[in-house]
């Protein structure tokens, strides 16, 4: 007899496709180096530098003996560890997946630094702000994430997660629980303008021509 298999969990399928996170790589990858292009540009331009490629692919340029290499270290960790940390709250919004992603990004930068320098890189200041970058991308994205994930979420016009949920319900029953008593006040009011009351032996007829009065009954003998 062959064996029934489970179904997979709902969303299993969305939440691993490799086309999907290719996609987000790409993404982050591009904003990274489109980051780091203008922020060296602007820099080169208002220091006077000549600006080239080797300064975003090269590694031979972030070193600590100069102003220089001090200065592209400072860009680096601008745009790895902020920047991207901004790029991957918004487009992965997942604190689990922060690391991957962090991690992933910049070592993809070290393996194209490799392949266009065709060394690897033999500074131990451009090892320190790669790290550094890293770190900081990690944990500012995950504070990110996080904050975002425990926002509030509202549904319908009304918020069903938060802390002002509770005081929003019981203003809501007290509302609700007034309005009843007015409800059934004006019934009453409406019951005694019709010509009926309510614990009294005497009133006024319902078409309202006279008074009248409940008397016991006698009786008849055998």
């Amino acid at each position: 007899m062959a064996r029934r298999r489970k179904p997979p969990r709902a969303g299993a399928l969305s939440e691993l496709q490799p086309l999907k996170i290719a996609t987000q790589i790409a993404t982050l990858q591009a904003l990274y180096y489109t980051t780091a292009g203008i922020l060296m540009l602007f820099t080169a331009l208002v220091a006077g530098m000549s600006f080239s490629v080797d300064m975003i692919l090269g590694w031979d340029a972030v070193r600590g003996d100069t102003t220089q290499g001090w200065l592209l270290s400072f860009i680096w960790l601008i745009d790895g560890g902020l920047c991207m940390a901004v790029a991957i709250v918004v487009l992965i919004a997942r604190s689990k997946l922060v690391p991957d992603f962090a991690l992933t990004i910049h070592l993809l930068h070290l393996v194209f630094t490799t392949l266009y320098a065709r060394s690897l890189p033999r500074h131990s200041m451009w090892w320190m702000t790669m790290m550094a970058s890293a770190a900081v991308a990690v944990a500012l994205g995950m504070w990110g994430c996080r904050y975002r994930e425990l926002q509030p979420v509202f549904f319908g016009g009304g918020r069903i997660l938060g802390s002002n949920s509770a005081p929003a319900a019981a203003s809501h029953g007290q509302v609700a629980a007034e309005e009843g008593q007015a409800g059934l006040d004006d019934d009453d009011d409406g019951a005694e303008d019709d010509g009926f009351s309510r614990g009294r032996g005497r009133g006024r007829g319902k078409d309202g021509a006279g008074e009248y009065e409940m008397v016991g009954m006698k009786q008849a003998k055998d």
